[in-house]
């Protein structure tokens, strides 16, 4: 379970986070929508501990992660997979060295034939078995997402964290992306956080659904609640996206 309280942000003049308060109860799929720039990505970034908030806080499994230990901390990341918005793949590394940095870096105790192991089963799973040896100026946009998925995955996270991740695809690719997203939440029973505007793609992921608006939650409900709501601003953004 994931505990956000009363979390406040901001960077400079520029008020993002505005008191958030959100639970997360595990194995679910949350999708947490918005305009751009009403902080989404902010909020991702403080689950995971790369941003640390003004005041409030963010409980992983009853431990906050703001008030804990260095060391502590990165125990508790090993608990997340994050795939960045833009895949975020080193483009010197080949594919199997990108899927196997979380388990070199971190230094987890993985002989050589463990890690190559482990980097066949995440590319399987993410349908790209044999592509080890290319370099990410060699896939397509839909395939580094799948690579940036993979890495996500290579630690057997108990949460993933999806940043926008139909961005930037065509709406086939986009489709083909939902549709492992919502096979792997199913089939490795994690629980999936996913920040995204497209309402196509939350319709075809998400359990859930919670609205952030002026640097807090507005909504919480399902996609059909959220489809079906009457309420001005939610039906604003609706139009917006175009749904």
């Amino acid at each position: 379970m994931i505990e956000i309280i009363d979390l406040h942000k901001s960077f400079g003049n520029n008020y993002v986070l505005r008191g958030v308060n959100l639970t997360i109860n595990a194995g679910e799929a949350l999708a947490i929508i918005g305009r751009s720039g009403c902080g989404k990505s902010v909020l991702l970034k403080h689950i995971v501990g790369l941003l640390m908030p003004d005041s409030g806080t963010v409980k992983v499994e009853g431990e906050s992660i703001s008030e804990i230990e260095e060391k502590d901390l990165y125990r508790i990341r090993r608990k997340f997979g994050f795939l960045f918005q833009g895949a975020a793949l080193f483009d010197s590394m080949t594919v199997f060295e990108n899927i196997s940095l979380p388990l070199v870096e971190n230094n987890l105790g993985y002989s050589k034939t463990e890690i190559e192991n482990a980097v066949s089963e995440k590319l399987e799973l993410v349908g790209l078995p044999g592509t080890q040896n290319l370099k990410p100026a060699e896939l397509s946009g839909g395939m580094k997402k799948r690579v940036g998925l993979a890495r996500a995955l290579i630690t057997n996270p108990d949460y993933i964290l999806y940043d926008e991740p139909t961005t930037g695809l065509d709406p086939v690719m986009s489709d083909a992306i939902d549709e492992l997203v919502k096979e792997l939440s199913e089939k490795l029973n994690v629980t999936s956080i996913i920040v995204t505007h497209d309402m196509f793609s939350v319709k075809n992921t998400a359990e859930k659904i919670s609205m952030m608006h002026e640097g807090k939650i507005y909504f919480n409900g399902t996609p059909q609640q959220v489809l079906e709501s009457e309420d001005p601003i939610i039906k604003k953004f609706i139009q917006r996206t175009g749904f």
